[in-house]
């Protein structure tokens, strides 16, 4: 009889010489197997700060695309608003005019309002600088196919296909001189001012702001520097003088014409005998 204190003990079985040599070359086979498995190195923390920073560089980098595109809408945005001021505010002054005071030039310019202006030389006008104004978009298509061909022929750069449209824009927000870049901003400007304002005010713009003399803005500045007068006493030859002399301005002089200015207040006043100005339009 077995007491609780005693344990048994159960000898263990001897294996056989043949069974453990087989034993031991099935483990030498599968060390050899194994050591003959390509290794694979896995490091999860290195991989893992690896891809940290490109990471973050990829968020940065979407960071700047959208600063980028939310300026350039902004950029974009700014000509409309722009426009969309001066079709109810009177401009106190113009970027052209700016650059005049900055320059030192002595500035003349007084805004009237669109009744106040003559009609007579507001169809002057129209005759002078853009006769299909009121049919076209801002830009004169058939203007510029006869400007080119004329550049082609004569070997000079393209002139006289600007509208009054085109002079407006660059008169208010743009400089004075020739180059792709004001000409691309001037054609941009175009576009928002014949969506945003109509024919009449830009009219009215055009007739207050146009650069009639160094430091000279507008009609009734003009009128009253040349011949001492406000706009509403010209006579008919005086207004189409000053019409005459909008392709140049500052070079020349409506109180000593030269004899092409005197050529073309001549074909203003010849032309306006048979021009259909629609005056409606602008009332």
């Amino acid at each position: 009889m077995w007491t609780s204190g005693v344990s048994l003990r159960i000898p263990a079985k001897r294996r056989d010489p043949q069974e453990r040599l087989h034993d031991e070359l099935r483990l030498d086979r599968q060390r050899s197997l194994l050591a003959k498995m390509p290794k694979t190195k896995t490091n999860p923390v290195k991989g893992s700060a690896s891809r940290g920073p490109k990471r973050a560089k990829r968020v940065a980098s979407r960071g700047r695309g959208k600063k980028w595109i939310l300026l350039l809408l902004v950029l974009l945005l700014i000509p409309a608003l722009q426009v969309a001021v001066v079709r109810f505010v009177n401009p106190p002054r113009t970027l052209p005019m700016l650059i005049d005071q900055a320059g030192g030039t002595p500035l003349r310019y007084r805004w009237i309002d669109l009744p106040q202006i003559p009609e007579m030389f507001l169809k002057h006008l129209w005759i002078s600088e853009d006769q299909r104004f009121f049919q076209h978009d801002g830009f004169d298509w058939k203007e510029m196919d006869l400007a080119m061909e004329k550049a082609e022929k004569t070997g000079k750069p393209v002139r006289g296909a600007s509208t009054i449209t085109n002079q407006c824009a660059r008169s208010i927000f743009l400089w004075q001189g020739r180059s792709w870049i004001r000409k691309g901003l001037e054609s941009y400007y175009t576009i928002w001012m014949e969506v945003l304002l109509p024919k009449r005010r830009i009219f009215e713009l055009y007739a207050n702001v146009i650069e009639m003399g160094r430091g000279i803005y507008g009609v009734e500045a003009a009128s009253q520097h040349y011949f001492g007068v406000s706009a509403r006493g010209l006579t008919r030859e005086q207004s189409a003088m000053l019409a005459a002399v909008l392709p140049n301005p500052k070079g020349w002089d409506p109180t000593k014409p030269s004899p092409m200015l005197r050529w073309r207040q001549r074909r203003i006043l010849q032309r306006e005998r048979n021009a259909h100005f629609p005056e409606k339009l602008l009332r």
